[in-house]
């Protein structure tokens, strides 16, 4: 497996800064244009995969079955390279590449390597989410576009700087909250757009809750996982195992499917269907420019006892299992994070509600459209004055049109914030004030220092 060189940090960094140096040409490329590095117009965009777990293709984890992302983007592009901390998984990975597109792609435990080759296009980011923010800086500022499932970051201060370098740099990201782009939750915010609710008042967002663990000895990594690069930039832990029947991994871990339940590494259900369905309730409040002023944990129960925010038991996940967490903008407008009823989001107005979820959308508004329709353009004005279409596919055009898509880092950011404050109240157990504008907690120094972790010695962010 290859593997990152120490020789290759300084043509990198150089690649680096005569990036940013064209970043404003970027941002001026006529429409229609092929992104940066494209072969030519009628090429396909090359691709490099950074974590190829379950989230990437079930197939990589040695599970049969086509869930993930990696199928429906390789009919828009070809990998070219493969990357994960799990040898297993990367070379299941090449195999399948194998199958798409007949070629072998190279194969690299550390994704720095992908950085330094100008012909990658686009990174794919699967890695679990301690490792997004980094991953997609650095490649935003190799020059590359970047598909990231969500959650996009670990951390506010994270979101802040990823909003930033795409700025700055004119990538064009796509973060994975595919509710976007699918009918019902368009048709939604087309229905709350046209005043079909009347005055909005409040968003119920329902997450479900998440699990708990037996104790979990600490025990040695698996030979083909590099447990200290899997780890990356979050501070050091031992690895933890236990199998048993449980999930898709059949086991209880720090690692792999498992990770979404320690704080170390995520926020939960905080930030896991948190970042879809906060992000559709922000989406629809008009509210994707702001963010609360008010934070407030009406009821919250973690598996393991916390002190001043930090789990004392480090072997049992630690993520919170049940909560109701309110939060309301300056207006008055409320949403609420839940882990009990029936999942989805319930927008509430003046003039009726609507419920709306990956299986349906219901409520007064929709029944109504039998004998009100809305007007024949109101889904594509939702949806960027563009044709609904499925999700990787508006990445790819965005990327070729130079564009911003429609799950762009910036509204993105902004409803993330949300979950973030959401999981630093739960955490600390008492309400926050923030200022969305200073994007600044107010008048808690403790619960502020959350809203950024310092990288791990080794793990820190290179920006040339």
């Amino acid at each position: 497996m290859q593997n990152v060189v120490e020789g290759n940090k300084g043509s990198r960094r150089a690649w680096l800064a005569s990036s940013l140096a064209f970043a404003g040409a970027v941002v001026c490329v006529p429409h229609g244009a092929r992104a940066t590095g494209f072969q030519s117009a009628n090429s396909r965009p090359r691709m490099a995969a950074v974590g190829t777990g379950s989230r990437w293709c079930q197939k990589a984890t040695g599970i049969d079955g086509p869930w993930g992302s990696a199928p429906d983007m390789q009919k828009h592009g070809d990998y070219i390279a493969v990357c994960d901390a799990d040898s297993s998984r990367v070379q299941r990975a090449a195999a399948l590449v194998k199958e798409w597109t007949g070629v072998v792609p190279d194969t690299y435990a550390d994704y720095r390597a992908i950085l330094d080759r100008s012909d990658v296009d686009i990174v794919h980011i699967s890695t679990p989410d301690h490792w997004h923010a980094r991953i997609a800086i650095e490649s935003m500022l190799a020059g590359k576009d970047v598909y990231c499932e969500k959650p996009m970051t670990l951390t506010i201060a994270e979101g802040r700087e990823i909003c930033d370098v795409c700025r700055r740099t004119g990538r064009i990201v796509q973060i994975g909250t595919q509710q976007r782009s699918e009918e019902q939750f368009v048709r939604a915010i087309a229905l709350i757009r046209a005043g079909r609710l009347g005055q909005l008042k409040k968003a119920t967002c329902s997450i479900g809750g998440a699990p708990t663990s037996p104790a979990l000895p600490a025990v040695a990594a698996p030979a083909e996982l590099d447990w200290n690069l899997w780890q990356g930039p979050v501070p050091e832990q031992e690895f933890r195992f236990l199998a048993g029947d449980n999930g898709e991994t059949r086991s209880w871990s720090r690692c792999h499917y498992e990770f979404r339940w320690w704080y170390e590494y995520s926020g939960g259900k905080l930030t896991d269907w948190g970042a879809h369905h906060v992000d559709i309730a922000t989406w629809g409040l008009g509210k994707t420019e702001t963010g609360p002023s008010l934070v407030e944990p009406v009821m919250v129960r973690h598996p393991v006892e916390f002190r001043d925010g930090q789990p004392v038991d480090r072997s049992r996940y630690n993520t919170a299992t049940e909560f109701l967490i309110r939060a309301t903008f300056a207006d008055g407008v409320e949403i609420e994070i839940r882990h009990d009823g029936d999942n989805g989001i319930l927008f509430e107005g003046t003039a009726g509600r609507l419920f709306v979820n990956r299986g349906r959308i219901t409520g007064a508004p929709v029944e109504e459209l039998k004998t009100n329709p809305l007007p024949a353009t109101a889904l594509e004005e939702v949806y960027g004055n563009r044709p609904l279409t499925d999700h990787f596919r508006n990445f790819f055009l965005s990327a070729t049109e130079r564009r911003d898509p429609i799950s762009d880092v910036y509204s993105h950011h902004r409803a993330l914030s949300t979950c973030h404050l959401a999981g630093i109240a739960a955490r600390l157990n008492r309400p926050l004030k923030w200022d969305p504008v200073a994007e600044r907690i107010v008048g808690d120094e403790r619960a502020q220092s959350m809203v950024a972790r310092d990288y791990r010695k080794g793990f820190e962010v290179e920006r040339g």
